[in-house]
């Protein structure tokens, strides 16, 4: 089903040798199977070593600031990390205001433990809604990460095709609806 709708799927930490890399990959070849128009947007590239506030217009957020002016909605694929997220995610967050409003949002979560980062969007959505997105009600938890992907970084557990699946469909709806929301009512 052909689809003309942008969502970019967020790298959430610039750590070294991060496995969330390997689903940010998956999702998105599984976002672009779906019919989105997608890419990775990794926090690295926008991270700055301070906070950056949104009404300021630096050069080093103006490609991140094009990016979520045309995106549609917004799928962040991020660690959990001593039970929140990485402060990186937080300060790239920060840097617009918005360009989130009324776009819907779902959280991948990752975690080397038995959780798959439960606890990361449970924190993370009172961000999201501070920030005017729409968190989705279906999030994706990806537990015991370094196991789950083979040395070729392919997921060994297709059941994941269904849940990203699910994800899809429900930012489908939310994004269809809400952009058609922004376009009659304004933000």
């Amino acid at each position: 089903m052909p689809n003309s709708l942008f969502i970019p799927i967020m790298l959430a930490t610039a750590r070294e040798e991060r496995q969330s890399e390997k689903v940010a990959n998956y999702v998105l070849a599984q976002a672009k199977k779906y019919g989105f128009e997608s890419e990775i947007v990794d926090v690295k590239d926008y991270v700055t070593n301070r906070t950056i506030p949104p009404w300021q217009d630096q050069s080093e957020i103006r490609t991140w600031r094009e990016i979520m002016k045309r995106a549609d909605g917004l799928i962040i694929v991020t660690p959990e990390y001593n039970h929140g997220y990485p402060g990186e995610l937080k300060l790239v967050l920060d840097q617009l205001s918005d360009e989130y409003k009324k776009k819907p949002v779902s959280i991948c979560a990752v975690s080397s433990g038995q959780f798959g980062g439960a606890r990361v969007v449970e924190i993370l959505w009172n961000v999201l809604i501070e920030l005017q997105l729409v968190p989705v009600s279906t999030s994706v938890n990806f537990p015991y990460v370094r196991e789950l992907f083979d040395k070729n970084e392919n997921i060994r557990d297709q059941k994941y095709d269904k849940y990203v699946s699910v994800m899809l469909n429900e930012i489908d709806w939310f994004a269809k609806t809400l952009k058609l929301g922004r376009e009659k009512y304004g933000e």
